[in-house]
């Protein structure tokens, strides 16, 4: 009988199934590294066709962000641990109701929020939390989470895993595109088909993107504002360039790829060296808020000249990060002075909005997952071979 798998038969008493061209509603959920809240993307997927259908986004109440960030830093029991693993489940079934007029999923891919990556080759570890049974007993539909492992166990980072998505949606025959996702973390999907019958593709984090801004907001604001709306705050105040300069010789940004970061290295205990730099220095809050600005913008450009081995035609940015216009120019200027001449535009220039595209990635996931299909690429994770991604419930 067909499904939206395909048509499965019996042939000689063995099953088979084909695979089929009708498209599957797919819902995918993420929460990032920045912890302020959860984008779903409901997408129509088939092997010919991949489509928005419909998206939302919702912000953890305080209390819950506040569990989160806890957790993230390392504080916390065992049985808060759990406790929070279980509430975030269900926080995220509570809300994945498609939008009126939105057709049901029929299989989910949920990220879940990570509270420790460690991608070290002697003693991997990474784990994201938010219990998916929640989800699949809310929609009845299978869910596929906790994509990140598979990865791992073949040596890979296990991230960057969107990349799959990126090459599916914004590859262009002829073209060097870079995909560049502005979340808490910055990651770069290089995608160039210049020349034969597939792209070469490189995938790494960059380093920070607003993670160090956002907490900087909070801790400035008392939890009052999480993020720095429109780059109003980076717009009043001035560039620290020795600040900067010492923050550059970080040697993460050396480090070749394939290569991922989080909050270990990039999250409150940055902050407070950062805070405590500002005030030895006698910086105002505003400039620090536009020396990370910076931070994020310089960092991007030296590793795309220090890790791309060709110059890309064009930077598509993507995620929260690419709303904030002092960013998106910091990142232009940072490209131009590096020599790296290419034009930089956004997803929701090329129809994908710029919350959409974490999520869509993890719909995409899910569908090749229940397919049988790999969902990572070797070559930008570092996993000795190609393997399917995440857990179905």
């Amino acid at each position: 009988m067909p499904d939206s798998l395909g048509l499965r038969f019996t042939f000689y008493g063995l099953r088979f199934t084909l695979p089929s061209m009708q498209p599957t509603n797919v819902l995918g959920i993420m929460s990032g590294t920045s912890i302020d809240g959860v984008d779903y993307a409901l997408c129509s997927v088939s092997a010919a066709r991949l489509k928005l259908r419909a998206l939302w986004s919702v912000s953890f109440p305080p209390a819950l962000r506040a569990r989160l960030h806890a957790a993230a830093r390392g504080e916390g029991v065992s049985w808060e641990l759990a406790q929070l693993h279980h509430d975030l489940g269900r926080f995220y079934a509570a809300h994945a109701r498609s939008p009126k007029g939105a057709p049901r999923p029929r299989l989910a891919g949920l990220h879940g929020q990570t509270v420790f990556h460690n991608p070290d080759l002697k003693a991997p570890a990474t784990l994201q939390i938010g219990e998916g049974a929640y989800l699949a007993e809310m929609l009845r539909v299978p869910v596929v989470s906790n994509f990140r492992a598979a990865d791992l166990a073949a040596g890979g980072q296990g991230a960057p895993l969107a990349t799959a998505f990126h090459v599916r949606v914004f590859g262009r025959r002829g073209r060097h595109v870079c995909v560049n996702n502005l979340g808490g973390i910055s990651n770069v999907t290089s995608i160039d088909w210049r020349r034969g019958v597939a792209p070469k593709v490189l995938a790494f984090d960059t380093g920070p993107a607003n993670v160090l801004l956002d907490l900087a907001m909070r801790q400035f604001t008392n939890g009052r504002r999480s993020l720095d709306r429109d780059g109003a705050w980076s717009a009043r105040g001035r560039v620290c360039q020795p600040l900067l300069a010492e923050w550059l010789e970080h040697p993460y940004f050396r480090r070749p790829p394939p290569k991922s970061t989080g909050r270990e290295l990039f999250g409150e205990p940055f902050l407070v060296d950062a805070l405590a730099a500002a005030r030895r220095r006698r910086l105002s809050k505003f400039d620090l808020v536009a020396t990370l600005t910076e931070f994020t913008a310089r960092s991007l450009a030296m590793n795309y000249r220090a890790h791309l081995p060709n110059p890309p035609d064009s930077v598509v940015l993507a995620g929260g990060g690419a709303a904030n216009p002092a960013l998106r120019e910091g990142i232009a200027a940072a490209l131009h002075e590096t020599r790296l001449e290419t034009s930089v535009c956004m997803s929701a220039d090329l129809g994908w909005p710029l919350q959409s595209i974490e999520p869509a990635a993890f719909a995409y996931l899910a569908w090749l997952r229940q397919r049988g299909q790999p969902g990572n690429l070797p070559e930008t994770t570092g996993a000795e071979r190609a393997v399917m991604c995440g857990v179905v419930q």
